[in-house]
């Protein structure tokens, strides 16, 4: 295990862990429901590093990304039925992370938001047209570390240690009304679709492949995920928690990146309000890159296509084309003027219900001996593995009532 590589994966899964779902959902579970959330993140965080694990290990292993595996263990029909709803709800998302991007620019430079997004995207494309995929994870999941800020921040205004920790244990507030219950149960579902979006695994088990990872690399992929992913969520818990103490006394909810990054200006004034935005920027960044990336990887592994950005743009012409459509199309979805904080809405439900289609065939072949032979789960991954596909195949059946209940959260 190269310690250099491993350092750098960790801070770059940290960096690039936080999107504008998790964002905007972070604060807004602090400054309505307080500290009761934290166990949310906290158990869906468990989800996200036993399935990205088991990602990397099959991509290490058997070397399948995961759509090959849903077109052969789903079948033709099941298979394109995942791979639709799930190319609509990461195009959504990309949408959404374009948008976060044009409001965060907008924030920073005061020039015109939607002229911002038309910037993000030429900039990206351009990244991705240029940089090899080692160094597309890295600059953005290595800026976005600008996002520890958060971590500072709430150092700053003394929280209440305490009941922060209580958080972790799962509870439901007392005296909730109907209403408030639904919109409870709206925020679970949206907290565990925000961290478990199954762009995560599509793009982190093609990076296995792309980076040619072998079973040296096992013990290297364990520790990335585990840790990497753990200390990224603890920024959105952080968040989350900074929010409770500054705005849930006031009854105000973040609803745009830039209350968000007032979390930090509060205690640390103009600089952590700079490093917030900045972080913001860089995290949302690679998220954009990473769910368009997914979509690309998705359509490319489906159809039998080449694919990989360790080949030259003209050397995977449908791979590469799919990328630059994808991106194109997710901003003309922004150009239509739709509010980012719905296309964050609309993404959260179309990703939860794609989450149990896209995880039950990895697990299927992580516990296949013959494949994976004695890299196959042992009992506790196999066990979680159940567990969380029971998880979210629950919050994918409660995801559309709950959001047409509670209007997306809003009543």
């Amino acid at each position: 295990m190269n310690p250099i590589e491993l350092t750098l994966g960790i801070m770059t899964a940290v960096g690039g862990f936080v999107d504008i779902s998790q964002l905007v959902f972070s604060g807004q579970a602090g400054s309505v429901f307080a500290y009761s959330l934290i166990s949310a993140f906290a158990i869906s965080t468990i989800g996200i590093m036993v399935f990205g694990e088991m990602c990397g290990r099959v991509a290490a292993v058997a070397h399948q990304p995961v759509f090959s595996l849903i077109r052969h263990r789903l079948g033709l029909k099941l298979g394109l039925v995942t791979l639709i709803a799930s190319f609509v709800s990461t195009l959504v998302t990309t949408a959404a992370e374009i948008g976060g991007l044009g409001m965060i620019l907008n924030h920073l430079t005061g020039a015109p938001y939607l002229l911002m997004c038309v910037v993000s995207t030429a900039a990206l494309i351009a990244s991705m047209w240029i940089l090899p995929f080692k160094w597309i994870e890295r600059t953005y999941g290595l800026l976005g570390l600008f996002m520890i800020v958060f971590l500072v921040a709430l150092v700053a205004i003394h929280p209440p240690w305490d009941r922060i920790a209580g958080g972790l244990v799962p509870q439901v507030p007392r005296g909730l009304s109907t209403k408030e219950l639904l919109k409870y149960g709206y925020f679970v579902v949206a907290i565990f679709s925000a961290v478990m979006f199954p762009y995560e695994a599509y793009f982190y088990s093609s990076g296995g492949i792309e980076e040619k990872w072998g079973t040296k690399d096992l013990l290297t992929n364990r520790v990335t995920s585990i840790v990497g992913m753990g200390l990224g969520s603890f920024l959105s818990i952080a968040i989350l928690a900074i929010a409770a103490q500054l705005f849930a006394p006031t009854g105000v909810a973040p609803q745009v990146p830039g209350s968000v990054a007032l979390q930090a200006a509060i205690p640390l004034g103009k600089v952590g309000l700079i490093a917030a935005l900045l972080g913001m920027l860089f995290a949302v960044a690679g998220a954009a890159v990473e769910t368009c990336m997914a979509n690309a990887y998705s359509l490319a592994q489906f159809f039998g296509w080449e694919w990989g950005r360790h080949k030259r743009p003209w050397e995977a012409p449908r791979f590469t084309i799919s990328w630059i459509v994808v991106m194109l199309v997710a901003l003309a979805i922004v150009m239509t003027r739709v509010e980012v904080m719905s296309l964050v809405g609309y993404s959260i439900v179309f990703s939860i219900l794609v989450l149990p289609l896209s995880y039950l065939p990895l697990m299927l072949l992580a516990n296949d001996k013959g494949y994976m032979r004695e890299y196959a789960n042992k009992w506790l991954a196999q066990s979680l593995g159940w567990l969380f596909f029971v998880l979210v195949t629950v919050a994918a059946v409660a995801a559309i009532p709950l959001y047409l209940l509670t209007s997306g959260g809003q009543s």
